[in-house]
């Protein structure tokens, strides 16, 4: 009886150190890392792979390598011309220093979200609502740059940091509907009076190249007319040359022959006589 007691207490004691002993037996995957603490002592970062701790006087924390998400909650934020506004925004960190991150800050997660918070709101206000509006990358960049430099110290890199909204106040809503409304209309306008002058220009350019044209049309046209005439006289320049002395004489005499038959009480004296008589005279004159 007693050996049988002794053996239920034997295999209960086995089964417990086994048990002790496969939960202290650690399978650490490739993007974690195991920070093992002895006797509360750091004494190194373990893994990937299969890690043993020692019962009861080792402590593990584990760490997770990948990058990380934080979704910040709409903060209200007031800028510098005192108008409130809501912003939420994402940031993106991860762990570089496993061992910074355990021993340097109690909860990296929690104190990373809350210097967020606080480093949005005085980047808010130091800027105008326009430029709130207007500059998300300056606010993304000068975040990143200044949350970078406080969790540094914590093992803790922001690798990006992004506004996923901006919601400034009803009223200033509805101003920049209004706003964006007339600055449509605006360039409305401005295009079709654009297109209204464009429209009056090209059809001065046309109307003065067509003028130009008839123009050119009318002086071609009269230069070609000039030609002709102009040819037109040197052939009749080019007959009368071809005439001869005795043709032009022939029709002298006929001209002539049709005076005198005409029944009229007029003497018609040919030139070449009064010619002739007129040299008479003058010979006898002399004589």
């Amino acid at each position: 009886m007693v050996d049988i007691v002794s053996l239920i207490v034997l295999g209960l004691f086995l089964v417990i150190v086994l048990v002790v002993i496969l939960s202290h037996l650690k399978i650490v995957p490739e993007y974690k890392r195991l920070v093992v603490l002895r006797l509360g002592k750091m004494i190194g970062i373990k893994g990937p792979g299969l890690v043993f701790l020692v019962p009861i006087i080792d402590s593990g924390t584990w760490i997770d390598l990948r990058e990380m998400v934080l979704d910040i909650p709409p903060q209200t934020c007031i800028t510098k011309d005192n108008a409130p506004v809501n912003i939420d925004l994402l940031i993106y960190m991860k762990v570089f220093d496993p061992e910074l991150a355990v021993k340097s800050v109690q909860n990296f997660v929690m104190a990373s979200t809350g210097i967020a918070v606080t480093t949005l709101r005085a980047i808010v206000g130091d800027l105008l609502l326009d430029d709130v509006l207007a500059r998300r990358d300056y606010i993304n960049q000068t975040l990143r740059a200044k949350l970078d430099e406080v969790t540094d110290r914590w093992g803790i890199k922001i690798t990006s940091v992004e506004i996923k909204e901006i919601k400034p106040p009803s009223e200033v809503q509805e101003a920049m509907i209004k706003q964006m409304a007339a600055e449509r209309t605006k360039r409305a306008m401005i295009l079709e009076a654009e297109g209204k002058k464009q429209a009056a220009i090209l059809e001065a350019e046309g109307y003065r190249e067509s003028r130009i044209k008839k123009a050119e049309g009318e002086m071609q046209a009269a230069i070609l007319e000039a030609e002709g005439k102009r040819k037109a006289l040197l052939e009749i320049e080019e007959a009368a040359r071809q005439l001869t002395h005795n043709t032009l004489l022939l029709k002298y005499y006929e001209t002539l022959d049709k005076i005198a038959s005409a029944p009229s009480s007029k003497i018609v004296v040919p030139m070449e006589v009064s010619k002739f008589l007129i040299r008479i005279s003058e010979f006898l004159g002399k004589e």
